[in-house]
């Protein structure tokens, strides 16, 4: 509207449905056909221009998205690295669960495992505990487990002086990973009555102690705390890795399984690697059928799914430690990306079916789990700053000028993302998606795109248009119609609703 105005069109106030606009007076003798002739050459010069300025926008936009590395080589991002290919080294089809394990870890947060029994979970737990040197706890629960096997017998010590403590040395409350297998098979407390011995009338049931089990594993879990006697011990607890072949029946669960921040379903090895699987249990251990492709720093990976070399050493304790607490103070997430996230809780709790419930606890840890996933990778920077650089460039050439700058860096961002030959290149890049996942998402993803690209060059050559009708002398109103019909249509049919 602004640029029509520009042009000294002002809308007529006797307008009916079309408006009609006051523009530069034309002598009564001159010739129609010169009129035509000056306004299809000026059409051919603003055309050729726009032409000209668009494919030099996409050309440079196209070979500055192929320029750059995605992803820092940095140090940590090596040991990540490193750190895949050693947990999957030996296992198939287990690399989104080693991604997970490790994610999880690195957010001092916990895994869960949902699957049939012999797909390699504990495996998972166990290689990490080896990976980070850190004490390793693991124990198989079931409806009769007492306290006494997840946080040690009562110090006999102890109650010779009055002192209800336990021994914790080797148990839960002083590991650093641990492997709870059947965490769900704890028997929770009944409201009803509960039959007692004959004798002495003690309860037949061991109800009671496991409830004690959930309540210490709660607070465990969460505040990596433990209660002994009276006092409140910190426990070094880095990840618990829980297993379960079914989910949780009862409401007092809830809790335990709201721990979990990261939860897969594992499934047995498919029918086309069983050929693999038979070869790695009768000793066959080349390279060819162990371990995971990684991306390098540019998205790129090895090609035939076998493991790289390992020339960097694998996390230590340290960046397991402290890489969560330095990618909160490190990475800030934006207004857009909450605005996302919100929008997903409400979409999970009040339009899906059945809802599914996410506590305020999880929500907020999952933003933290966000921060520190992309600490790696510095995505949100970067797209930050390119769009946030794109809107104050732009010049004195207007506000045409400024927004074809803007559309030129959302048209360099879908360069980024689609017009590469690896194609997605930050997607291929991230250390926390197997490549089985890349796959599925590029197949989804290049459709929309694809479409969005094109819009987004629609909505530049507009931008470009506006410009240049705008430094034209002597530029009018059936000029602008003829060039952009649509948009002209529009800004008409927008007067004559507001008369």
């Amino acid at each position: 509207m602004h640029v029509v105005r520009q042009l000294g069109l002002a809308p007529s106030p006797f307008c009916g449905s079309r408006p009609s606009f006051s523009t530069k007076a034309v002598k009564a003798d001159a010739p129609s056909d010169q009129l035509d002739t000056a306004m299809l050459r000026m059409i051919s010069e603003l055309s050729g221009r726009v032409d000209e300025a668009v494919a030099v926008t996409v050309t440079k936009n196209n070979e500055a998205a192929r320029q750059i590395a995605f992803a820092s080589d940095s140090e940590l991002r090596k040991r990540v690295v490193a750190s895949i290919q050693k947990l999957s080294k030996g296992l198939l089809e287990r690399d989104v669960e080693v991604r997970l394990l490790l994610l999880a870890a690195l957010c001092c947060e916990h895994l869960l495992l949902l699957g049939p029994p012999g797909t390699a979970k504990s495996e998972l737990s166990r290689r990490l505990s080896s990976l980070c040197g850190g004490t390793y706890f693991e124990r198989l629960l079931t409806r009769f487990s007492v306290p006494e096997e997840l946080f040690g017998p009562l110090s006999m010590k102890g109650l010779e002086n009055d002192l209800y403590v336990r021994q914790t040395d080797g148990y839960l409350p002083t590991s650093e990973v641990a492997f709870v297998d059947e965490i769900f098979k704890l028997h929770v407390p009944s409201p009803s009555p509960t039959p007692t011995h004959p004798r002495t009338r003690i309860p037949a049931t061991h109800a009671q102690p496991v409830g004690a089990i959930l309540n210490a594993l709660l607070t465990l879990l969460n505040e990596r705390l433990f209660d002994n006697g009276n006092q409140r011990l910190e426990a070094p607890l880095l990840c618990l890795v829980g297993a379960s072949n079914e989910m949780p029946e009862s409401e007092e669960l809830d809790a335990l399984y709201d721990r979990f921040l990261i939860r897969r379903t594992v499934s047995q090895v498919s029918n086309t690697q069983l050929y693999k699987l038979a070869r790695l249990a009768a000793g066959r251990t080349d390279h060819s059928l162990t371990g995971v492709a990684v991306a390098n720093a540019n998205g790129n990976g090895n090609g035939n799914g076998a493991a790289e070399a390992v020339p960097h050493e694998v996390l230590r304790m340290d960046d397991f430690r402290h890489t969560a607490g330095a990618a909160y103070g490190a990475v800030d997430v934006p207004d857009a990306v909450i605005d996302l996230l919100t929008s997903l809780r409400c979409h999970l709790q009040d339009k899906c079916e059945p809802p599914m419930y996410v506590s305020d606890r999880r929500f907020m840890k999952s933003v933290q789990m966000l921060q520190a996933e992309l600490v790696l990778l510095g995505l949100f920077g970067r797209t930050c700053r390119l769009l946030d650089g794109a809107s104050r460039r732009g010049g004195g050439a207007g506000q045409a000028a400024r927004r074809g700058g803007r559309l030129g860096a959302g048209l360099f961002c879908h360069s980024q993302w689609g017009e590469n030959d690896d194609g997605f290149p930050e997607l291929r890049a991230s250390l926390w998606q197997a490549e089985s996942s890349v796959a599925a998402a590029v197949q989804a993803l290049s459709p929309q795109m694809t479409e969005n690209r094109k819009k987004v060059e629609e909505l530049l050559r507009e931008a470009h248009t506006l410009s240049a009708v705008l430094a034209t002398p002597g530029a009018t109103a059936p000029l602008l119609e003829r060039l952009l019909p649509k948009r002209f249509k529009q800004y008409a049919k927008g007067i004559s609703a507001k008369a």
